[in-house]
């Protein structure tokens, strides 16, 4: 029986959306030994009827306990949380007081925390990240809530977690550790992707198993309010992120068993993207094979391994290029094409380049140009179209 990850009430019969031969990770890529054992999976999203959750009705990746933040020493990410923890500390005038981070990784949201007048601690479940913590002075012990009564070194003051909750098959159980380990009037920080961005852009690659739930400012308000947190701001932040200011409230947690006002959500966008998406996919490959060209993607980002699965890329497209060299060398789960230096396109040519990394795709086409010359056709995946970069 399949049920919600955050009431409980059996999900319905009828799914949202049916996504297959998605990855069945989006961080354990397979080498040369692993591929031929690596398949896709099919992934069935279901909106709960009972609080109105989107969700993933399937087993958590193997590692959700641990994080991994391929942007997280970016300039934009660090000034944005120079921003928020500036916000939270001045106007909840928390100069002093204790802070854990939930899941901080190698800390590098706790070396920004470092800055203010505040105590920074984090916990971390893999122990790799907690020596690389360590060793750049940050208070940072290996831990992770299984339960919710946990002792976690407390009490804090406030407690933070970073696009965290929505990897969580038990988020009850991490904010009620979280409500354990609190001072009475201690507050908390929480960011999640938001579900309103990808159904705007009907960006149906932005969905992957690593992200089993996909909450809306109604969703992470009721999942807040169900475990004793009353919501004192909420913001969309960097255009993508939900974020919500907390504070612990007990008489919330006598309507634990309440429901929330639930509205269907509209799937429409969703659906209609991925056909946009796959017929402008379909065009181009079919005018490269006509005129014998060759076309490779630019992103071993989980968006270009779900893009790569679902649209069946593995035997059309030649190779993705990626800058990142624990990557390079294995194989995009799913599709299994081969993961390549940006130096490959020299020994293995091709004739256009899609771009699939949200954020970073003027950089990127810079750089093409840079190294490949203007001879090369460059496209890139904005929200639900193909577009064709012309000029840089």
């Amino acid at each position: 029986m399949k049920r919600c990850i955050v009431c409980g009430q059996e999900l319905p019969k009828q799914e949202l959306f049916v996504l297959a031969n998605a990855p069945a990770s989006a961080q354990q890529i397979p080498d040369a030994g692993e591929v031929a054992a690596d398949q896709g999976v099919t992934l069935e999203l279901y909106q709960c009827g009972g609080c109105g959750l989107v969700q993933f009705a399937c087993e958590p990746v193997a590692y959700y306990r641990d994080v991994i933040r391929a942007g997280g020493f970016s300039t934009t990410m660090t000034e944005l949380r120079r921003q928020q923890y500036r916000h939270l500390i001045e106007n909840w005038h928390l100069e002093g007081r204790r802070f854990l981070e939930a899941g901080c990784g190698r800390g590098e949201f706790l070396q920004v925390l470092a800055e203010f007048p505040v105590a920074a601690y984090g916990i971390e479940h893999k122990p790799e990240l907690v020596a690389i913590a360590r060793a750049a002075g940050l208070q940072v012990w290996q831990d992770f809530p299984e339960t919710g009564s946990q002792d976690l070194k407390g009490p804090y003051d406030v407690f933070l977690s970073f696009n965290f909750l929505e990897h969580q098959p038990q988020p009850n159980v991490m904010l009620q550790a979280m409500y354990h380990n609190l001072t009475a009037d201690g507050m908390g920080l929480v960011t999640v992707p938001a579900l309103e961005y990808i159904l705007e852009k009907g960006s149906y690659y932005e969905l992957i198993r690593d992200h089993l739930a996909y909450y809306s400012f109604d969703t992470l308000r009721f999942l807040m309010e169900r475990n004793g947190f009353r919501v004192l701001a909420e913001e969309l932040v960097n255009r993508d992120t939900l974020a919500v200011i907390v504070k612990k409230d007990p008489e919330l947690l006598r309507c634990m068993e309440s429901r929330a006002a639930v509205t269907a959500v509209d799937i429409r966008p969703l659906l209609e993207g991925y056909d946009i998406v796959s017929r402008e996919m379909g065009e181009l490959l079919a005018d490269y094979k006509k005129e014998e060209k060759k076309l490779a993607v630019w992103g071993a980002s989980h968006q270009g391994f779900t893009l790569a699965g679902t649209l069946g890329l593995g035997d059309q497209v030649a190779y993705i290029i990626d800058s990142a060299p624990f990557k390079q060398g294995r194989f995009a789960p799913a599709s299994h094409l081969p993961i390549v230096a940006p130096e490959h396109f020299q020994q293995d040519p091709v004739d256009g380049i899609l771009i699939v990394a949200p954020g970073y795709t003027d950089e990127i086409a810079g750089s093409i140009r840079a190294k490949f010359g203007n001879d090369v056709e460059i496209f890139t995946l904005r929200t639900n179209r193909v577009e064709r970069i012309k000029n840089i």
